[in-house]
């Protein structure tokens, strides 16, 4: 049988472990609430901005206006940008894209890795500790984005990624974050960021019917349109992220404060058993003393 004051001890600790995480998953829930309100106004302006730039470009002469952020290469170098938390207790949150990372390097980029033009953006102090103790090429100067998450510092690792495809230091790039589903959703997403993706069928469709009138000329247009869109969908992948993370969060410590609270069952069950077994010895002891007195007199 346990010890009293063992089992006392163990109670303390599990009572403030459990005031730790049920306090962990209120500050989470009010982050929370934060987060959803910027992806869910940040959502409609990208999808509008989306998709204008693919209707528009589905009724451009391709010969006459080129988009350099939609130039197929052959993959030779590629950068992948993968977001994560700055901090721990959200689950499996950061194992996840962990996870995925490294499926996706072993079966689509294992030669690019072996020649060493495979290089990792890390978004997040998780990210940045796991690759970087892992030996991977990393890019260092970007992983503290969520210290201070605003749309001009993801501007700037944006702008990276775009003038390093243009120059030629990247032929590919992808990003792998956590998309906000709900608190107890995220799904791991892999998109590809650059080359731009091909028109979809639908788009193409319109280039039949659309007909626009461009002011002040089709290249200025593109020229402003499309670096712009992609500097915004790069900032909704970190809200996105970010909101998932608060999500995931909440969601574990919610946990947590259950399981610290079944704990307790059973560890108060465990005093009680212990406390009326001492307490049953020690009347035993009482009572043999007294017969073993009673047959000495």
């Amino acid at each position: 049988m346990a010890n009293l004051k063992e089992v006392k001890g163990r109670i303390q600790s599990v009572t403030s472990t459990q005031q730790i995480t049920k306090a962990m998953k209120m500050v989470a829930a009010a982050k929370l609430r934060r987060a959803q309100d910027r992806i869910t106004q940040m959502r409609p302006y990208s999808q509008k901005l989306s998709a204008i730039i693919q209707n528009v470009s589905a009724g451009v002469d391709s010969d006459q206006v080129g988009n350099p952020y939609a130039e197929a290469k052959e993959v030779g170098k590629v950068l992948l940008i993968v977001v994560t938390s700055d901090r721990g207790l959200c689950g499996g949150f950061n194992s996840s894209i962990f996870k995925h990372t490294k499926t996706l390097v072993d079966r689509e980029y294992a030669d690019v890795e072996a020649a060493g033009n495979l290089m990792l953006m890390p978004i997040g102090k998780k990210a940045y500790d796991h690759f970087k103790k892992r030996g991977y090429n990393i890019i260092e100067d970007y992983h503290l984005l969520f210290s201070n998450l605003d749309f001009e510092h993801a501007l700037e690792a944006a702008e990276y990624a775009m003038s390093g495809f243009l120059d030629g230091e990247f032929d590919k790039v992808e990003i792998i974050y956590n998309e906000f589903k709900n608190v107890a959703t995220q799904i791991v997403r892999n998109e590809q960021f650059l080359p731009v993706q091909n028109l979809t069928e639908e788009g193409d469709a319109l280039a039949e019917t659309a007909d626009y009138i461009y002011e002040p000329n089709q290249k200025f247009i593109f020229s402003e349109i499309i670096p712009k869109s992609l500097k915004i969908q790069f900032y909704k992948t970190l809200l996105e992220s970010n909101a998932s993370e608060q999500g995931a969060r909440m969601t574990a410590m919610g946990q947590a404060t259950d399981n610290a609270g079944e704990l307790l069952k059973e560890l108060k069950l465990t005093y009680n058993r212990t406390r009326q077994a001492a307490i049953t010895k020690e009347i035993l002891e009482i009572v043999g003393g007294a017969e073993a007195l009673a047959q000495g007199s």
